[in-house]
């Protein structure tokens, strides 16, 4: 009775533990929709920001110059690269804040400007990591699961305004960059500066160099003269900077995103093992149960026999 007792414990132990489960995925479910809707809302504005920036880059007339992209005429003594990485403020979420650590850590491995620069970092979860890899963090942020534009944009600006200031050299953003609900890949996107790719064009993340749709409309009307009012470095000046707001803003997006995928995806294998697990166990249970009334019943037909 004992060993029935115990498994009976565990049944219940584990039927809670599927409740739990159960209710965080449907939870991350609802939370993924609303999410992956205001990030797919947010992408035709940074792509269409990004088509009118490489017109100008191409069609503007002479190089591109402009301190977001060539960076400032001087660097302030002391001036390091700014690498930001973004993790969730709570667990149960997967592979997710591994990979993006695991990324971040081969950041820092390859580029030793990288690892003595200035490290920021999003998210809680992060924090134990860098340490035990004896990371210097030098500023953390929290924007919950609900990234305001409002509150994105003052952190772009403050690395706008240090970067043309001289103050960094560089801004690196390692992140979760969601791709579909079955496919979400660690990136490093360089956020400033700027670079303008072989065609001409700004390319965000020069790493990659996508041929995409924005680029090839471009590359399509070289030849094509336009007149620009106000004049293209003017209006040049007014779009970088709003282009890297709608891009970190993008990032940020893509990061919640994968968040709440990952976190899905990880309480929905907990709750199926728990489901797995109750079978097993409720198996044993009747197997115990089995063996004791056998048991009993030889017991009982024994001391008849005795008796007779």
């Amino acid at each position: 009775m004992a060993k029935t007792r115990e498994i009976k414990k565990r049944i219940k132990a584990v039927g809670n533990i599927r409740r739990i489960t159960k209710t965080m995925q449907m939870i991350a479910t609802s939370k993924f929709a609303r999410a992956q809707a205001a990030a797919t809302a947010t992408k035709p504005y940074t792509e269409g920001l990004f088509e009118l920036v490489t017109e100008l880059a191409v069609n503007g007339g002479g190089e591109v110059t402009h301190p977001l992209i060539t960076g400032p005429d001087r660097q302030a003594a002391g001036a390091k690269d700014v690498t930001l990485v973004l993790t969730s403020d709570r667990g149960l979420c997967g592979p997710y804040n591994g990979s993006v650590l695991r990324k971040a850590m081969g950041h820092f491995r390859a580029s030793p400007e990288a690892r003595a620069g200035l490290i920021e970092l999003v998210g809680k979860k992060g924090i134990a990591f860098l340490k035990y890899n004896k990371m210097v963090v030098t500023a953390t942020h929290q924007f919950g699961d609900k990234p305001q534009y409002e509150k994105i944009e003052k952190l772009a600006q403050r690395y706008i305004d240090r970067f043309t200031a001289g103050e960094i050299t560089s801004v690196r953003v390692i992140y979760m960059k969601f791709l579909s609900a079955g496919r979400q890949a660690p990136e490093i996107l360089q956020l400033l500066p700027l670079k303008p790719s072989a065609s001409g064009s700004v390319a965000i993340n020069p790493a990659e160099q996508p041929a995409n749709q924005a680029e090839a409309a471009v590359a399509a009307r070289k030849g094509v003269s336009y007149e620009f009012s106000p004049a293209a470095p003017e209006l040049l000046g007014d779009l970088l900077p709003a282009v890297i707001k709608a891009t970190l803003f993008q990032v940020f997006n893509d990061a919640v995103v994968s968040e709440h995928v990952a976190r899905m995806i990880a309480m929905k294998a907990a709750t199926d093992n728990a489901g797995k697990m109750r079978k097993l166990f409720t198996r044993d249970y009747n197997r115990a149960r089995q063996a004791a009334i056998t048991t009993e019943l030889g017991e009982i037909i024994a001391g008849a026999a005795a008796l007779g």
